[in-house]
């Protein structure tokens, strides 16, 4: 039999019930604390990378400020958000060359938003063929590249943007 080990899954499943304390998006806007996983910030939001990610370089874009809807955002937080989604684009394709990618906002715990009190926009790349048999018979994402690198990779491609 063979064996896939994901350890760095081990904190997820082990704190899946203990109820959360604070916004993970609000530490990260936090540019003082210099957050591993964002890739990019702009003045109203950032990029960072789904630490439980569809593939890799699955990144959100979040605004700085705490809001849950669109219809919160003013129009310069609005304009930001889909300027950074728009260089997202960008580096994935530089980086990945993706054949596809999924833009997708989930609003409120009823459309699937895993943090709903915090808007964010998540941006996938996507290849034919990478919805494999690990992820529709085992619930297993197989993800070729570690978050870290990822990390570094995109960070270079927003760069020379």
């Amino acid at each position: 039999m063979d064996r896939l080990y994901s350890p760095w899954r081990l904190f997820y499943v082990t704190s899946a019930d203990k109820p959360r304390t604070g916004c993970i998006f609000c530490d990260a806007a936090d540019a003082s604390l210099q957050a591993e996983l964002v890739v990019a910030r702009g003045q109203a939001a950032f990029v960072i990378l789904n630490l439980y990610p569809y593939n890799s370089g699955h990144v959100m874009v979040v605004p700085n400020r705490h809001v849950a809807t669109l219809g919160e955002l003013d129009r310069t937080e609005l304009a930001e958000l889909m300027l950074l989604v728009q260089r997202s684009e960008r580096a994935l394709t530089d980086v990945y060359a993706p054949q596809g990618l999924n833009v997708g906002i989930n609003i409120g715990k009823a459309a699937g938003a895993g943090m709903a009190d915090h808007l964010h926009v998540h941006v996938v790349p996507r290849w034919a063929g990478d919805t494999n048999f690990m992820s529709t018979v085992g619930d297993v994402r197989v993800l070729p590249e570690e978050i870290p690198v990822s990390a570094s990779r995109l960070r270079a491609a927003f760069e020379r943007q």
